[in-house]
């Protein structure tokens, strides 16, 4: 048997970059491949192109793990009289698999952004934009304090309690509880028509909101009271601070020219380079970056205490704009050197999981399509 088959990989790479993060419009996960496939040699590159493909061929990869989609737009077939037939075509005759993460890499904790923003040296790195939190809810529960533990364990095994990593997280308060039995009940303690007093405890977990049916089912399961008196309120999203789109820290200060000139050493050579916007010698300490197209948070960044924003494939008037407000500056780099940076870490991850079981190789091969300078 192999170490690891394919299925290891994508649940590897999922539990890293949960494909439910990507962007709706993306399309992220396993291309091609047979899930049961043995993987011992994985390469990892930005874009699944044909010299790619063929780079994965010679070093009889088993695994191509790539930044962007193959099938991004929807196809009708894959014949090899079509790029990409042609590239799919050479992954399927070197019996290499092809898994994608795209905008799920983007904003995850060792993802994308995160790793530009390491590979230029930013320091107290949080994302520019939080992710959303998990949807919780609480759930509140009295029962007599004599059956509390079987309701909190119920409660437990039902995926309630979960705080990072713990579990059977719970707060469990007493009091007296109050209560008389009406015609046609069946109490569990007390009579009809008399008035009860019974020694209660208040259990209350978290949880989260999809366990929500399968936690009260839990409870009521166990609960002795034929009609238990619970609440469930749904809390406020208080976002995730690790996770989220860009990134944005601190660096040593220094002049808007000298900071481009770092960033252009710290990133792959390519024809496109480095460019800047604003005035070369204003002072740079924080710093927020996005990899790939992020011309979409320039109004967000806007917002923010950063000094120069680094991006890629900003259009002239949206650009033209941002530096119009006297916000910070802009340093734009091609895309491929950007989101390039990314594939160091999650091979070193991979690595570092897998140990000597598994060869990895980064391609140095550059897909940017930019090509030359007259």
């Amino acid at each position: 048997m192999p170490d690891h088959t394919l299925d290891d990989a994508v649940d590897l790479l999922h539990t890293w970059y949960p494909p439910g993060t990507a962007e709706a419009w993306d399309a992220v996960g396993l291309v091609s491949g047979d899930p049961q496939a043995p993987v011992r040699r994985v390469l990892f590159a930005v874009d699944p192109s044909f010299e790619v493909a063929l780079e994965a061929a010679e070093m009889d990869a088993d695994l191509l793990v790539v930044h962007h989609p193959l099938f991004l737009t929807p196809v009708h077939g894959v014949a090899r009289t079509t790029p990409k037939g042609r590239t799919l075509g050479v992954l399927a005759d070197a019996g290499c698999a092809l898994l994608t993460a795209h905008t799920n890499a983007d904003r995850a904790v060792g993802g994308v952004s995160e790793a530009l923003a390491t590979a230029l040296g930013l320091s107290d790195v949080g994302p520019i934009q939080p992710g959303a939190g998990t949807p919780t809810d609480k759930l509140t529960v009295f029962v007599p304090t004599d059956a509390a533990g079987r309701v909190r364990e119920a409660l437990g095994r039902a995926g309630a309690g979960q705080i990072g990593d713990y579990e059977q997280a719970s707060y469990t308060g007493t009091g007296e509880g109050r209560f008389r039995p009406m015609v046609g009940a069946n109490p569990h303690i007390g009579t009809v028509g008399a008035v009860e007093l019974v020694p209660e405890s208040r259990i209350e977990v978290v949880l989260p909101r999809a366990r929500r049916t399968a936690a009260v089912a839990a409870m009521l399961e166990v609960h002795p009271y034929e009609e238990p008196a619970y609440d469930v309120i749904a809390l406020a999203d208080v976002g995730d601070t690790t996770s989220g789109v860009g990134r944005i820290g601190t660096v040593e200060e220094v002049s808007l020219a000298q900071f481009a000139r770092q960033v252009a050493a710290a990133l792959p050579l390519t024809a496109h380079g480095v460019r800047g916007g604003g005035d070369p010698p204003r002072p740079v300490r924080r710093v927020a970056v996005c990899g790939g197209a992020g011309d979409f948070l320039l109004d967000t960044v806007l917002g923010t205490d950063a000094d120069v924003y680094v991006t890629s494939d900003v259009r002239h008037h949206p650009a033209a704009e941002f530096l119009e407000k006297d916000g910070p500056a802009l340093v734009d780099v091609a895309h491929w050197a950007a989101e390039w940076t990314w594939l160091p870490v999650v091979e070193a991850r991979l690595r570092a999981a897998w140990g000597d079981t598994v060869e990895t190789r980064v391609s140095t091969r550059c897909t940017d399509p930019w090509t030359f300078r007259p």
